[in-house]
């Protein structure tokens, strides 16, 4: 039997200014070219984006909301580490219950 796919994703999406996008979605493609058309997020319709930098799923909408949320409150550094270093670890951690943010919470390089 197949594998069931994942039901939500979260993402990070690199805009025109250079600024980061974080965000959720069930399918990150259509999501993006929402973006890229003006009907997706406000943030985006004056930031337009310009790639998807990573992105990793997720098992339910909570999971998701609780894993964007704790990498919206990371430093942009951090951020960028995570999306090089992948991440699948990040959402897996940040979406179990108690987790919390932290500065030492960083991937080794």
């Amino acid at each position: 039997m197949p594998a069931k796919a994942p039901k939500w994703w979260l993402y990070v999406l690199e805009c025109r200014s250079g600024v980061l996008y974080t965000g959720i979605a069930k399918d990150v493609k259509a999501r993006f070219a929402a973006h890229l058309s003006g009907k997706g997020a406000k943030f985006t319709r004056a930031n337009r984006p310009v790639a998807i930098l990573a992105k990793a799923s997720l098992p339910t909408r909570s999971h998701a909301l609780r894993a964007e949320y704790a990498l919206k409150q990371l430093p942009r550094a951090d951020k960028l580490r995570w999306c090089a270093a992948g991440l699948r670890a990040f959402a897996a951690k940040a979406a179990s219950p108690g987790w919390r943010t932290a500065a030492s919470r960083r991937p080794r390089t």
